[in-house]
């Protein structure tokens, strides 16, 4: 059974595609603090009703050659997005701030376990109803 054609299987998994995204932006702008003019950065958030209407529409498959690509933008929606408003900024041009990385990225850690054990309790619930118990 592949759980990927489910919609809410589908949804988790973005879900968890844009924190591991994310964790890996805010890793960057952790290692970027003492790195001068550098600006840090964050990814859209993510929203499930948005996602729900991505998942919504239909891709155009090409059945021949000749068809033409699509305007599918490169990059998907997991955009990365220059911080607008910084707290502060240091006099070397860099504006990021440890402690606002370091409170993302505990959220974005809590997040991803919430996600993942949503995840798990949604398979247990599928077998139940299969017939094979919590196994």
């Amino acid at each position: 059974m592949d759980l990927s054609n489910l919609g809410l299987f589908k949804l988790m998994s973005r879900k968890m595609d844009w924190l591991t995204q994310r964790q890996e932006v805010v890793a960057q702008n952790i290692a970027n603090a003492d790195t001068p003019e550098f600006k840090g950065r964050d990814l859209k958030p993510f929203n499930f009703r948005d996602a729900l209407a991505d998942s919504r529409r239909l891709t155009p498959t090409a059945t021949s050659p000749t068809h033409l690509a699509g305007t599918v933008p490169a990059g998907g929606s997991n955009k990365e997005q220059r911080v607008r408003n910084p707290y502060e900024t240091a006099p070397d041009g860099n504006n990021v701030v440890i402690e606002e990385q370091m409170m993302k990225l505990s959220q974005n850690s809590m997040d991803y376990q919430t996600i993942t054990n949503l995840y798990r309790k949604q398979v247990g619930l599928l077998k139940t109803a299969i017939g094979r118990g919590g196994q």
